[in-house]
């Protein structure tokens, strides 16, 4: 499968629609359902897509329950591959067709908030290496002009290759790649605490899921790239910085302006009738994608200390900053080890609530009604003060510091389950 085989059952927009905020406004009435922009005036034979990396989406597209999500790529995270296939140019569907001169403006990237710079790629992944090493990653691009972007840079591995080869008076070259396969997608989300290449990871989610391994291709400047991405460009990191932002990061709030690194895009390659990638930031798939990722390093930690099933880090916590976890505790001292362990597995939360393994916890109507019928607010609330917390947070202190809080939704054990077991 290829990123347009999971857009089999889109909801297909054949209406004219501007790239300039409707596909944000489209977006947000969807209800998480995917869609697929068919006719976007200004980039004609260009399609667009959102909704692509949802739970569900992908649980169907891949025949599995939505809560063997978690464990699948956590098995691909312990167990990276780089047995890839390695295409031909001529025979890659990402090399069909090439855009020359490059220019960007052709292409369906999205204006999605008054409130933004200007029109930004924010499903693009970068693809560099740097001494060796190679490193797959997500940053937010703004169409500076038709063949140059400036890209959000946050303080992780991509940003230290770029400031050792610029200790060194080099540029770093890297492939940017739209639309690719969603087992890329995701691996690309995944941050690891040591250098890893994200691509043997998803290699072996692509085998899991797909049954073969993963193609590559090479581009000009010999940085591969997923063969059957709707889009991939050759560009150089320069030593030049610019402007980027104002933005509308993932909490909705609007991020600052800062100097950050030029791309410049030396060749365009797409496939044929190709479809852009567009997550829309702060929208359910931008939150999806940040959450999926994170949710197996959760369930491995807490299943260290009890009998974890599912993670689900939620839409009111930006995907990012609070989860569900159902568990099934075998002592009292379980549920509260859990959420201790939750904190470890993914610092950057600042709330927990842990449920049993009746509650549906996709389903936020239901874990409220597992707060509201199973926790004593004196006796089942765990609150840790001074604790390091996430930049996303803007309650945080100068130092980064922040206080949080778990909730231990769980039924007391031993305790006759009749009068805290729902019928409906």
């Amino acid at each position: 499968m290829a990123f347009r085989d999971h857009l089999t059952g889109a909801e297909r927009i054949s209406e004219p629609t501007s790239v300039v905020t409707e596909i944000r406004e489209r977006t947000a009435q969807s209800g998480g359902t995917a869609l697929l922009f068919e006719n976007l005036p200004g980039s004609p034979g260009h399609r667009a897509a959102v909704n692509v990396c949802m739970r569900d989406n992908l649980a169907r597209a891949w025949n599995i329950d939505p809560s063997e999500l978690v464990d699948l790529m956590g098995w691909a995270m312990e167990n990276p591959s780089n047995d890839f296939v390695i295409l031909e140019v001529e025979s890659a569907p990402v090399m069909e067709c090439s855009m020359e001169p490059v220019d960007l403006t052709r292409l369906p990237i999205p204006w999605h908030y008054p409130e933004d710079r200007g029109r930004y790629m924010s499903a693009s992944m970068v693809i560099a290496e740097h001494a060796g090493v190679r490193n797959v990653s997500y940053h937010r691009q703004f169409i500076r002009d038709s063949d140059h972007v400036v890209a959000r840079l946050v303080p992780r591995h991509l940003t230290e290759m770029v400031d050792a080869a610029r200790a060194d008076d080099e540029t770093v070259s890297i492939g940017v790649v739209n639309g690719a396969d969603p087992t890329v997608l995701l691996a690309g989300a995944m941050s690891f605490s040591e250098p890893l290449d994200e691509l043997t990871v998803a290699n072996s989610l692509h085998k899991r899921v797909h049954g073969r391994p993963l193609e590559l291709v090479s581009l000009e400047n010999g940085i591969m790239i997923p063969a059957g991405a709707e889009y991939g460009m050759a560009a150089t990191i320069l030593l030049e910085d610019d402007d980027e932002g104002p933005y509308v990061d993932i909490t909705g709030t609007v991020d600052d302006v800062r100097q950050q690194p030029v791309f410049t895009i030396d060749s365009l390659h797409h496939r044929s009738e190709p479809i852009f990638h567009a997550i829309v930031p702060a929208g359910a798939e931008h939150l999806a994608l940040m959450g999926l990722p994170r949710a197996p390093t959760i369930k491995a930690a807490v299943s260290n200390v009890c009998e974890c099933h599912d993670v689900v880090l939620g839409e009111g916590g930006c995907g990012w900053l609070s989860s569900v976890i159902s568990i099934t505790p075998r002592t009292e001292e379980e549920p509260r080890a859990a959420i201790m362990a939750a904190f470890e597995g993914h610092p950057s939360m600042k709330s927990v609530t842990i449920v049993d393994s009746d509650i549906d916890i996709s389903d936020p109507q239901r874990v409220e009604w597992a707060l509201m019928t199973r926790w004593q607010p004196d006796r089942d609330t765990v609150i840790l003060s001074n604790q390091r917390g996430s930049s996303l947070d803007p309650t945080r202190t100068q130092d980064g510091m922040t206080s949080k809080i778990g909730f231990d939704a769980t039924i007391p054990l031993g305790a006759d389950r009749k009068p805290f077991t729902s019928v409906l």
